[in-house]
C-alpha cells in the first residue's frame, strides 16, 4: 500500500467503487481505496440488485437515470459483465389513492425525459401473469427497470478505476483518522499509515465507526431486510423474462430469479440491526432468517400472486442494509472538517451509486456537484439528528418504503422532540403541528380539540376551509403567527460588514436597517437568500431557512477572514413572532414606546426595542404580503410575549394563524423560498431575484456570472393562475405549452385572498412572455394555465408598505 495519496476512499461496496471510479474519470489518477476484507463484503454483496429510475425526488431521479445507462460503459471499460436484466417494471396500485399518486409519478417523469405509462390492470396482467386483477386498480409501466449483479457491477467499477490509475488495497482495516493542521489526514491502518489529501466515508455499515474517528455522529441505521427465492414455476418455463415487479399494497417487490421468482418485503415490524455499533469482525456473513415476522406480507403475496404459493422456498436472505432517517443518501462534505468527505446512507445503491459516485466525484474536484442534490446533502441534517432520533425515524422509513405519503401528512415517529415555550398554548388554541428539523410547529388551526387532525388527499382537504378563515383574518384585521422554524446566525466584528458585502449579492443595509439578498456560488447560481438585519455597525443578524443551517454554515465558515469575523448559529436562541394585517400596527403600538409610523419606521427597519416588559427585536417586513411585523426575542421572553400580543389582540381581531395559510399567502405574492423556487441549479434573474443583486459592488461571488445571467439566463420563474376544481398543484407538475412539456412546477397553493388556485413554476426564457397555451397537469389531468405579468395579490405591495 502507498503511503501518500491525494484520495483516501474507505469501503470497498458499491458506493466505494463507484466514487473511485468517477474521481479517475474525471482526471484524478493519485486514489486509493481501502477495504477491510473483500470487495462487496458490507451490504452490496446479498443485496437483491434491484434498479429503477422512478424516485420521489426529480433530482434523484436524475441520478439514477444517469447510473442505470451508466453499466454499459463500465462493463465495456472493464470488460467485467454487470449482469444488466433491462426486463421493464410494474408499480401496482391496489387503490385509487395510490393510482393517483402512480398518475403523479408518471407527472412529473415527463419532464425528466422518462417513458412512463399508466396502463390498466387487464394490461398489466398481460406483462406480468403472476397476479391476480382482482387485488388491483391500474398500474404504471417503466421500460428502464430490472436488475443486475451485484459482483459484477462492483468489480466493473473498482477494475474501470484501476485502469484509470486507482489503487485498491483488500484485507485492510482503517483504525483510526488523525487531521494534520493544513487539512489533510493520517489514515492509520492495522497495515500501515497513509497520508491523504481527502477522505471519502463511504464505509456502509462500517460509515457511522468511521464518523466517530472523527468526532460526528452520522444519521444513519442498519435494518435487517429479508427476501426469498422461490422454488422453480413452471409458470415460468419457456417465457420471457418477468418484470419487476412492486405491489404497493402488499409492500412487496418481486422479480424473476432464474427460474424462481424473488420476493422482498419491508414490513411494518421492521428490526434495526447493531443499532448502536457494527462489529468489524461482521464480513459475507446473514443474519438468522425470520420469516415469522415477514409471514403477513408473504401472505398477501400468494393471494395477490397465487402461484407463488405452490412454489416453495429454495432460499432466504435476511442481511442489513443502512438507512437514513427520510431513505435518501448522506453525501457531502462535513462542516468543521476539512477535506472529509461522506457517501454512505445509500440504500439504494444499484439505483443510485453511479449517480452518488458521479456527484460527489465533481463536487471535490471541480467545488460543484454539477446537480441539484440538495434531498442527498448531509447537510440536511443536523445535531437534533441523535442516535435514538435516527433510530425512530428510520425504522418509520423502513416501515413506510411503499407507503403512499400525502402532501398533508405528518410522520409520527420521534415526535414531539423539539418544543418552543408556547407550545402548549398553541396547542390548546387547537393548533395542527409539523415537524421540520425535529421542531414542532403550528401548519393550522382547527375550531376545537376533536377536530384538530389532517384528514389526508391529495385533494383539498379538511384543513381547507380554516386556512381560509385564516388568510381572511391577515388580510383583514391581524394574524399571529410563530416563526421560531428559521433559520438565524449572528455576525460581529470590525470586518463584518466587508465580508457580507463579499458572500451576499445585495448592498449590505444601514444600522437599523434589512436587506434581502441572495447568496450565490462561483457559478451565479443560489446557495441561500437571507433577510440581513444590521443591529449596530459591527452586529448583524441573519435570518434564513433553518433547514439548510448547516448547509449555510458550511459554505460561510469556508469564506470566513482569518480574522476580524465571526459567525454563530443562533436559531433556537431566538424566538420569533410574527403578526401581520391591516391592525398590525395598531397592535404594537399599544405595546412599544417606539414611533411605528411609516415616517419613523418604514418597510424594512429593524430596531430593538421594549414590547412590554420584553426587549427584543422588531423588524418591518412580512412575507404574507401585508402589513407585518416580525418580532425576535430571547427564547425565555417568548411565552410573555405571545401572552402579550394575544392579550391586547383581542379587540382588533387577532387570529392566530399558521405555515400553510402563509405558503397561499406567500404564492399569491410570488415569493419563492428556499429548496423550491430558490436552489442551486437556478441563477437570480432566472429566479426573479435580480432587483436583490447589486451591481454598484465591484466585487462579490457570483459576480461575474450572474452578470451572464442577467443577460441571457435559460430559465425564467412564472406564476399561473389554474382552472381546477379541487385540487391545486403542489410542486414537481409539469407544465404544458402547445402540447409540448416544457417547464416544472415549484410551488402550488390555493390563493383564498384572490379566490383562485396559483402556481409557481419554471418555463425555458424564450416562452415566458406568451400569454396562452399553457396548461399544468395534476393529478394525470391537464388544467388552463394562465401567466400572470405580477403578482396576483397586491402587485405593487402597497399593502406592506403602507
Amino acid at each position: 500500500m502507498k503511503s501518500q495519496t491525494r484520495v483516501a476512499v474507505i469501503g470497498g461496496g458499491v458506493v466505494g467503487a463507484s466514487v473511485l471510479y468517477h474521481l479517475t474519470k474525471a482526471g484524478w489518477k493519485d486514489v486509493l481505496l481501502i477495504e477491510r476484507a473483500e470487495l462487496t463484503s458490507g451490504s452490496t454483496w446479498h443485496a437483491a440488485g434491484g434498479m429503477h429510475t422512478v424516485n420521489g425526488d426529480p433530482n434523484v431521479a436524475k441520478l439514477q437515470q444517469y447510473t442505470i445507462e451508466l453499466y454499459k460503459e463500465i462493463e465495456q471499460i472493464s470488460g467485467q459483465s454487470c449482469g444488466v436484466h433491462i426486463t421493464g417494471g410494474l408499480m401496482l396500485a391496489g387503490t385509487r389513492e395510490r393510482l393517483d399518486w402512480l398518475k403523479m409519478a408518471k407527472a412529473r417523469g415527463r419532464y425528466l425525459g422518462m417513458d412512463l405509462e399508466i396502463i390498466s390492470v387487464d394490461e398489466a396482467a398481460r406483462l406480468f401473469p403472476l397476479l391476480d386483477k382482482k387485488h388491483f386498480k391500474g398500474a404504471m409501466y417503466d421500460p428502464i427497470e430490472g436488475h443486475v449483479d451485484p459482483y459484477g457491477v462492483t468489480h466493473a467499477y473498482a477494475k474501470s478505476a484501476q485502469l484509470g490509475g486507482a489503487e485498491i488495497v483488500r484485507h485492510t482495516r482503517v483504525t483510526d483518522l488523525k487531521a494534520r493542521s493544513d487539512g489533510s489526514w493520517d489514515v492509520i491502518t492495522d497495515h500501515g499509515n497513509v497520508h491523504a489529501e481527502y477522505v471519502v466515508n463511504a464505509a456502509g455499515l462500517w460509515a457511522r465507526e468511521v464518523g466517530r474517528m472523527v468526532g460526528i455522529e452520522l444519521p444513519i441505521l442498519a435494518m435487517e431486510h429479508q427476501y426469498l427465492i422461490t422454488g422453480d414455476m413452471p409458470e415460468l418455463v419457456g417465457k420471457k423474462e418477468q418484470l419487476h415487479c412492486i405491489d404497493f399494497e402488499g409492500e412487496l417487490y418481486i422479480r424473476q430469479e432464474r427460474g424462481g421468482m424473488l420476493l422482498g418485503t419491508y414490513e411494518k415490524a421492521g428490526v434495526p440491526w447493531s443499532p448502536a455499533a457494527t462489529p468489524w469482525d461482521f464480513g459475507q456473513d446473514l443474519l438468522a432468517n425470520d420469516l415469522e415476522r415477514i409471514a403477513p406480507s408473504l401472505e398477501v403475496a400468494f393471494e395477490h400472486f397465487p402461484a407463488l404459493g405452490n412454489a416453495g422456498i429454495r432460499k432466504v436472505v435476511n442481511g442489513p442494509f443502512t438507512f437514513a432517517p427520510d431513505g435518501n443518501p448522506l453525501v457531502g462534505p462535513v462542516k468543521g472538517l476539512r477535506n472529509f468527505w461522506v457517501a454512505c446512507g445509500v440504500m439504494a445503491g444499484f439505483s443510485q451509486g453511479g449517480g452518488v459516485g458521479l456527484a460527489l466525484s465533481r463536487w471535490l474536484i471541480d467545488g460543484d456537484p454539477g446537480a441539484d442534490i440538495w434531498g442527498m446533502d448531509v447537510a440536511r441534517y443536523g445535531d437534533w439528528t441523535t442516535l435514538a432520533y435516527t433510530n425512530a425515524k428510520v425504522r418509520e422509513n423502513y416501515s413506510r418504503r411503499f407507503s403512499i405519503r400525502f402532501p398533508n401528512e405528518e410522520l409520527e415517529a420521534g415526535r414531539p422532540l423539539r418544543t418552543t415555550p408556547i407550545y402548549e398554548r398553541l396547542r390548546a388554541a387547537n393548533a395542527v403541528f409539523g415537524d421540520y428539523c425535529g421542531l414542532e410547529h403550528s401548519l393550522w388551526f382547527a375550531p376545537t380539540a376533536q377536530s384538530a387532525k389532517d384528514e389526508f388527499s391529495f385533494h383539498r382537504s379538511n384543513d381547507f376551509p380554516h386556512i381560509a378563515a385564516e388568510c381572511d383574518a391577515v388580510k383583514n384585521s391581524v394574524g399571529l403567527l410563530e416563526i421560531s422554524n428559521y433559520g438565524k446566525f449572528e455576525v460581529k466584528g470590525p470586518g463584518a460588514a466587508d465580508w457580507l458585502s463579499h458572500v451576499m449579492a445585495n448592498r449590505v443595509p444601514a444600522v437599523g436597517r434589512i436587506a434581502l439578498t441572495p447568496m450565490l456560488n462561483e457559478r451565479g447560481k443560489l446557495i441561500g437568500d437571507f433577510t440581513m438585519c444590521r443591529v449596530a455597525s459591527e452586529h448583524f443578524l441573519l435570518i434564513g431557512t433553518y433547514a439548510a443551517e448547516t448547509y449555510y454554515l458550511r459554505w460561510l465558515e469556508r469564506h470566513l477572514p482569518g480574522s476580524g469575523v465571526s459567525i454563530r448559529p443562533c436559531a433556537m436562541e431566538y424566538a420569533g413572532l410574527s403578526i401581520a394585517g391591516p391592525n398590525s400596527r395598531a397592535l404594537l403600538q399599544e405595546l412599544v414606546r417606539d414611533d411605528l409610523s411609516t415616517a419613523a419606521f418604514p418597510f424594512l427597519s429593524f430596531k430593538r426595542m421594549e414590547i412590554g416588559m420584553v426587549p427584543g427585536y422588531v423588524g418591518r417586513v412580512s412575507f404574507t404580503g401585508e402589513l407585518g411585523f416580525e418580532i425576535w426575542v430571547s427564547t425565555d421572553y417568548q411565552r410573555a410575549l405571545y401572552d402579550l400580543l394575544v392579550s391586547a389582540g383581542r379587540k382588533h381581531g387577532l387570529r392566530p394563524f399558521g405555515g400553510r395559510a402563509l405558503n397561499c399567502m406567500r404564492v399569491e405574492k410570488s415569493f419563492g423560498t428556499w429548496t423550491r423556487e430558490y436552489r442551486p441549479i437556478y441563477g437570480p434573474f432566472e429566479a426573479g431575484l435580480g432587483r436583490f443583486v447589486d451591481f454598484k459592488k465591484e466585487k462579490f461571488i457570483g459576480r461575474a456570472a450572474a452578470m451572464e445571467d442577467r443577460e441571457g439566463g435559460a430559465l425564467r420563474l412564472l406564476t399561473f393562475k389554474l382552472e381546477t376544481a379541487d385540487a391545486d398543484a403542489l410542486g414537481d407538475e409539469p407544465i404544458w405549452h402547445d402540447g409540448k412539456v416544457v417547464g416544472w412546477v415549484t410551488s402550488g397553493a390555493f390563493g383564498h385572498r384572490v379566490n383562485h388556485s396559483l402556481a409557481l413554476g419554471y418555463v425555458p426564457a424564450a416562452i415566458a412572455g406568451a400569454t396562452s397555451g399553457f396548461e399544468i397537469e395534476i393529478i394525470g389531468e391537464r388544467h388552463h394555465a394562465q401567466p400572470l405579468t405580477e403578482a396576483a395579490y397586491d402587485a405593487n405591495g402597497s399593502r406592506m408598505r403602507t
